[in-house]
């Protein structure tokens, strides 16, 4: 079994992300975009666990699930949040956290 497409999709990904949150404005988008990234990490922890034998890697994967449900979460209420004052889902409009 060979390791590399696991790793090239891996860091595709990982890099899809990336760009999205840099280039993207959106609020929502911006969450999708780092959610990629970490389905990137995600993959080349399971890629590397199946290649080494180990459930290490596979462990590491559950917590950072449910890191990423936590962080999606609770962006999904600070958007809400400023989506109900301002009326946006800029983050151009949203870097004031004043009321």
């Amino acid at each position: 079994m060979s390791i590399l497409p696991y790793l090239v999709l891996s860091a595709l990904l990982f890099t899809v992300g990336t760009i999205g949150v840099i280039v993207k404005k959106n609020i929502i988008a911006i969450f999708l975009c780092i959610e990629l990234m970490l389905n990137g990490a995600n993959l080349s922890f399971v890629a590397f666990s199946s290649y080494l034998n180990q459930v290490h890697g596979q462990v590491f994967v559950f917590f950072v699930m449910v890191v990423a449900a936590a962080e999606a979460a609770v962006g999904l209420a600070i958007t809400i949040a400023i989506y109900r004052n301002r009326n946006t889902l800029s983050v151009d409009d949203a870097d004031i956290m004043k009321w």
